[in-house]
């Protein structure tokens, strides 16, 4: 009897777990048996590995082979456990040195000609791997770039197994990942400049408050107003990724498998915007197994925009709520439990009525006017702090002379605000004003003076403004005071807050 191990990479959602791969080589008849929570695509895994071996120059075990999947009650999905199983059962067969393969993470699907395929997932799979203590990782040569983006792992590439199989029999070196000069993904050629649009003073004022505390924004006017411009315009406001958060955006992209060619880290904000007709599993994430990550997860640290936002399905909206606020969507399925980050900002697009004209040219009867609003819950648009109407632009402001700021102009206050709030925030769990809770505004080292409150109380009194919404505007409150380089909200940061969130243009002018 032989047996030989080696490591490979769970992986559920975008957490890795070492995988210890063991194949034990016994008399019986010939064939492959695995234990372990194997999954379909791992138990069809052997034609193929078997396959791949024969056409590398290596005959495979006329044996009967158990292959253990380590720790055994860890689902393994999935083909990227391919090299490592072909690996151990060669190595149980003395075709390969055991203690070659002993402390490696092989990651990477086999080809029926033996050549090493990329697989989804790569970069939270190698940072696993390394953190657990694998001495090297091994991935196919197309996922080099993006398993380089791990520090401090010693990550070699390889074409097909033939080159696996001369490194470990004839000790050929196999190159190692390179990772593509500055790593880092800013497609700023691509983002679309404020400057483009016109007018809209108010609506571009709640642009920029939005993207300075990360708040979630409420658009509503009429088709040709410009809001579709204005949200497309936000992710060019918001600060490039810091190491933590673009490594987190990366792994996202990287499982969903939407990462970009050149495999850099994406250090700009990620902008999703799915068309209405988008299901639940599309947003929040799905399938029949293991959930893959939707486009709420693939906004991670950026903007998810919902044009036409009524017309998406009721399900679908009110499936955001919980992300909204724990900033971290929990999926059940039949082959697991698996979480996803999706900490992104909410931008919402509507018209006012289904046939989208303004004032008298509208032909909707009031009750198919209120249907249509009420198609976006209560409880969704309270956690939506800034809502703006906008106003179709006036012949005056299209045709002025004087330029628009630029996205480069505004994106400086936006970052000094969150410089500000980051800089106030040092020492807790937030780094943003929108991630505050509403009780730590409102106790003592963060209250704000009675008589900057008092248009709020009074709205509270009247049934203007709910709790949470209370904890809005003082959140907005500090926004607004943050760009305008106050150390505390004043009463006139707290009428504008009040205004974008009740829309009473009295409480701004007060």
């Amino acid at each position: 009897m032989a047996l030989a191990r080696t490591l490979g990479v769970a992986l559920t959602g975008v957490h890795g777990e070492l995988v210890d791969i063991e194949a034990d080589l016994a008399a019986g008849l010939p064939g492959v048996s695995f234990t372990g929570l194997a999954d379909t695509c791992v138990v069809e895994s052997r034609d193929r590995i078997r396959a791949a071996v024969a056409n590398s120059g290596v005959d495979w075990p006329n044996r009967k082979i158990t292959v253990a999947l380590l720790p055994a009650d860890v689902r393994k999905s999935g083909s990227r456990f391919d090299l490592a199983i072909a690996l151990a059962v060669l190595g149980a067969g003395e075709i390969v040195p055991v203690s070659a393969i002993a402390d490696v993470a092989w990651i990477a699907e086999l080809g029926l000609d033996g050549r090493l395929r990329p697989v989804r997932g790569v970069l939270p799979s190698v940072a696993a791997a390394h953190a657990a203590g694998a001495r090297r990782v091994v991935v196919a040569r197309a996922s080099g770039a993006e398993a380089a983006l791990v520090h401090g792992v010693d990550v070699r590439v390889a074409a097909d197994l033939r080159e696996v199989l001369d490194f470990l029999r004839e000790g050929v070196a196999l190159p190692s990942a390179s990772r593509d000069d500055g790593s880092e993904y800013v497609d700023d050629a691509e983002r679309p400049d404020l400057a483009d649009v016109a007018g809209q003073v108010i609506a571009k004022r709640a642009l920029e408050i939005a993207a300075a505390g990360g708040h979630h924004l409420y658009l509503v006017g009429v088709p040709g107003a410009g809001k579709t411009m204005l949200a497309e315009r936000l992710p060019g406001l918001l600060p490039l990724l810091d190491d933590a958060a673009a490594l987190e955006v990366t792994a996202v992209h990287s499982v969903a498998g939407r990462l970009p060619a050149h495999a850099r880290l994406i250090r700009r904000a990620p902008l999703q915007a799915p068309h209405h007709t988008a299901t639940v599993a599309a947003l929040v994430g799905g399938g029949s197994h293991l959930a893959r990550p939707g486009a709420i997860s693939l906004a991670h640290r950026g903007v998810l925009f919902l044009d036409e936002a009524p017309e998406f399905s009721p399900r679908a909206l009110d499936a955001m709520r919980q992300p909204l606020e724990s900033g971290v969507v929990v999926l059940h399925r039949g082959g697991g439990v698996v979480s996803y980050p999706a900490r992104f900002q909410l931008v919402l697009a509507a018209n006012p009525c289904p046939c989208g004209r303004p004032g008298p040219r509208c032909e909707c009867a009031p009750h198919v006017r209120r249907r249509y609003q009420h198609r976006l819950s209560g409880p969704l648009l309270d956690r939506v702090d800034l809502r703006v109407a906008v106003e179709a632009v006036g012949h005056v402001e299209l045709l002025t002379d004087a330029p628009p700021e630029p996205t480069h102009v505004v994106a400086l206050r936006v970052a000094a605000a969150r410089r500000a709030a980051l800089e106030r925030w040092t020492g807790t769990p937030w780094q943003a004003n929108a991630d505050v809770p509403g009780a730590a505004l409102r106790a003592r080292r963060w209250a704000l003076p009675k008589p900057a409150l008092g248009l709020a109380e009074e709205f509270l009194v009247r049934g203007q403004l709910t709790a949470r919404g209370l904890d809005r505007v003082l959140r907005l409150s500090w926004t607004i005071a943050d760009l305008a380089g106050r150390t505390v909200p004043s009463g006139e940061d707290v009428g504008e807050a009040l205004f974008f969130r009740t829309g009473e243009i009295g409480a701004w002018a007060a």
